[in-house]
């Protein structure tokens, strides 16, 4: 029971995180999104912007409507590969402290993708 409510947590954490972060770069002007990260294009940054959103929904939806419940280790996953790229541009970028951020988040996510994982009967 312990572990069922800290994997509801931690998928609500990284829900509301990704709902904000992607909610924000929807949301931004374009020139402001270019200066973010200026070796992407404005479409590519809200096309991540879209599948962080989305992603924010399969954690929590699947599992809280009982509806295909199987897809929130997908979504973790999808995000997951959000954050190996996040990570990537933040090197790129030159700001190794700032590379911790999406690594600690990419981990938290393979910790709910493996623990959310649909068991073999």
């Amino acid at each position: 029971m312990t572990k069922n409510r800290t994997l509801w947590i931690i998928q609500t954490l990284l829900a509301l995180m990704f709902l904000f972060a992607g909610g924000a770069k929807l949301m931004a002007p374009a020139d402001q999104l270019a200066k973010q990260a200026p070796m992407l294009s404005v479409g590519f940054l809200r096309f991540g912007a879209v599948c962080e959103v989305l992603g924010a929904i399969g954690l929590i939806l699947p599992m809280l409507l009982r509806i295909r419940p199987g897809l929130t280790p997908l979504a973790a996953l999808g995000l997951v590969g959000i954050m190996i790229g996040a990570t990537v541009v933040t090197l790129m970028l030159g700001a190794v402290t700032m590379a911790i951020t999406p690594v600690v988040v990419g981990l938290l996510l393979v910790f709910v993708a493996y623990a959310r994982r649909p068991l073999a009967a």
